[in-house]
């Protein structure tokens, strides 16, 4: 941590007034101090803590613990009932949802009014309007009424401006959990960027994997007073503890809301896919070559909106897909059943196959690597001399339940610095549901025995 500080909180309080009646605001005023008609609520006690520069800290703790009244105040939107903030650089906050916009005006006028707040020319936020677009995908609703916003638009657009004006310190308050799949993807990279480049983060998650991910210390917070602070690893661990306790947990309502999602999805007939015919000679059950099918054909494809795309020959990989063992694309997948990762290629012939890879990737939403296989592991095995043809990979899903992304990729892996070919980040984002209750981040299958000496 930097001895020098970012943020820098003593002895931080906020009470507000709690009043049964309406009328009992009014008797208050009368009474001149008087008589008390109201009784208190402290949403925070007595919190104190400072954070480095460039340091990312994580502050959790269950709803109404103080979290988001704590952030306000650091951001000066909020005054302290009593205590100390400091802060040392511009600050660009994420808090609740259509915190800092005025409903009345457009997505493009909030942007323009929110940047001469942080002290932003006008001029030069028009410069940077084009990337502010691009990243919140709004599209042609940037000019209309932010009141017509759905909450993801609300959430895409505080990002999207909170990263474009160069924040010293950022502050993130849960906006990230109204987003889509892919988005939050997108987002989890960016911030993963500002946090390279050397900026402080303020980081509010529910979500203890993705404060571990991206946090080097803790914060917890319970009813409004700092019950621990330290490193990320035992002060989330002792949180977990606590929270353990609680009959609903987290994973309930993720695997509620992916069941909910499995029952909304079109009927299997609608999203089938045109099985690959795999060649049987030379290839592994695991993994499967074939020549394929006319482009007319292939039902796989990619999404259209990948959380990154590059690579020396964009175009190549024509589709990619995690399908059940019959091949049909699915968005949601049982665990333990057979996933066959399906991606197809136009390779041009002057590219030679010798040291040609497909590859596939499977991350989490935080951009964490979880299963990764090539064809050139192991028997380096040798890629068709047609210009078209699939590679698939078959496996049985250890995902336990959560949201994921598939990566595909076309490589030549000739040296240690792999040149990419085509790189696909989202190619396909999709749940793994369980009925079972599993810990840690993926569940293969585990033989055990008991033996008695």
């Amino acid at each position: 941590m930097s001895s020098e500080f970012a943020i820098r909180v003593d002895g931080l309080s906020k009470c507000y007034h709690i009043y049964d009646k309406p009328r009992d605001r009014l008797m208050q005023m009368l009474a001149r101090g008087k008589k008390q008609f109201y009784h208190e609520f402290w949403a925070l006690k007595d919190v104190s803590f400072s954070v480095g520069r460039g340091e990312t800290v994580g502050i959790i703790g269950r709803n109404g613990s103080g979290k988001s009244t704590l952030l306000q105040m650091i951001c000066g939107t909020v005054s302290p009932t009593s205590g100390v903030v400091n802060t040392r650089g511009r600050v660009a906050a994420l808090l609740e949802l259509g915190a800092g916009f005025n409903t009345e005006f457009t997505g493009r006028e909030n942007v323009l009014l929110n940047a001469e707040i942080l002290g932003f020319s006008r001029e030069e936020m028009v410069s940077r309007m084009e990337g502010v677009l691009a990243f919140s995908e709004l599209g042609d609703f940037l000019d209309q009424p932010v009141k017509t916003y759905s909450s993801g638009m609300y959430s895409r657009l505080a990002f999207s401006i909170a990263i474009h004006v160069d924040p010293e310190i950022l502050i993130v308050d849960e906006a990230l959990a109204v987003g889509d799949a892919r988005f939050v993807a997108k987002c989890m990279r960016r911030i993963k960027d500002i946090q390279d480049q050397g900026a402080t983060i303020l980081f509010v998650s529910h979500d203890v994997g993705s404060v571990r991910t991206l946090c080097e210390r803790a914060i917890w917070l319970d009813k409004g007073r700092l019950a621990e602070q330290g490193d990320v690893f035992p002060v989330t661990g002792r949180y977990m503890e606590f929270m353990f306790k609680d009959d609903e947990t987290e994973g309930d309502a993720l695997r509620e809301e992916i069941t909910t999602q499995q029952q909304a999805a079109p009927s299997e007939s609608d999203s089938q896919l045109v099985a690959a015919q795999w060649a049987s000679t030379s290839i592994a059950p695991t993994e499967s070559v074939s020549v394929s099918p006319t482009l007319e054909e292939s039902q796989v494809a990619l999404d259209a909106r990948p959380v990154t795309h590059w690579g020396s020959h964009k175009g190549m990989i024509l589709s990619a897909a995690v399908c059940d063992e019959h091949g049909a694309r699915k968005d949601v997948h049982a665990w333990g059943a057979v996933l066959d990762v399906v991606i197809e290629a136009r390779v041009p012939l002057d590219i030679s196959r010798e040291h040609l890879s497909v590859a596939f990737s499977i991350k989490d939403l935080k951009g964490t690597d979880l299963i990764v296989s090539t064809t050139h592991d192991f028997e380096c095995r040798h890629l068709p001399d047609k210009e078209r043809f699939s590679v698939s990979f078959r496996l049985i899903n250890p995902l336990v339940t959560g949201k994921y992304l598939l990566v595909a990729a076309v490589e030549n892996r000739q040296h240690l610095d792999i040149h990419y070919y085509e790189y696909v980040e989202g190619a396909h984002y999709f749940s793994s549901l369980s009925n079972v209750q599993f810990f840690g981040l993926f569940q293969p299958a585990i033989e055990q025995q008991i033996l008695v000496k």
